[in-house]
């Protein structure tokens, strides 16, 4: 079992030293982020295939999944400007959702998952994300991270977790279905 977080581990805000080009602070996320963390992942929803997700969420649901990472000693991070201003989030989650998570073959196996606010793509804050991502991930005890990237309009997300040692281990065509379109997604995968 992936050992717990230590209480208040991410309570302190912290600089991301990835690149010289984030300045973004780097904390735990809490449930008065829900709204805003709503709020990009339903720009990515109702404009374009990155998620496969076809409704709008409410920030009700994100409270939910937040609560149910944290019950899983997972992180759920977000990276904020100075001022506040939530900038984006990443999680890791099971990769396989079982019932009873915690028992089964795969409870060090996660899908990681990261967005940023369109505004803030292309400043250094995915990468910045992943790599704290990763290290919180070590730290409670993940053995493999899996990323699940669309096939189609996610070159920059491919890219970043190359960069970040991911591996493409697979690709399953044409498995989903959005704005008409036939999508696919690209299975990459770290061992930590």
């Amino acid at each position: 079992m992936a050992k717990k977080f230590m209480s208040g581990l991410f309570r302190s805000r912290r600089k991301s030293s990835l690149t010289a080009k984030s300045s973004a602070n780097i904390r735990d996320a809490s449930a008065e982020d829900c709204a805003a963390i709503c709020e990009i992942y339903n720009f990515y929803i109702t404009g374009t295939v990155i998620t496969f997700d076809e409704q709008a969420m409410l920030p009700s649901s994100w409270e939910e999944k937040l609560r149910h990472v944290k019950d899983l000693n997972l992180p759920f991070i977000v990276a904020t400007s100075d001022s506040g201003e939530l900038l984006g989030f990443a999680y890791l989650a099971p990769w396989r959702q079982k019932s009873a998570y915690r028992r089964t073959a795969y409870r060090r196996t996660v899908e990681n998952t990261i967005y940023l606010k369109h505004s803030a793509v292309g400043q250094g804050i995915g990468p910045s994300l992943l790599s704290e991502l990763l290290r919180l991930g070590k730290e409670a005890g993940i053995k493999e991270v899996v990323a699940v990237i669309s096939d189609s309009e996610a070159d920059t997300s491919i890219r970043m977790h190359k960069q970040f040692g991911f591996k493409k281990v697979g690709q399953l065509p044409g498995v989903g279905n959005k704005f008409n379109r036939w999508l696919g997604v690209i299975l990459m995968q770290k061992s930590l």
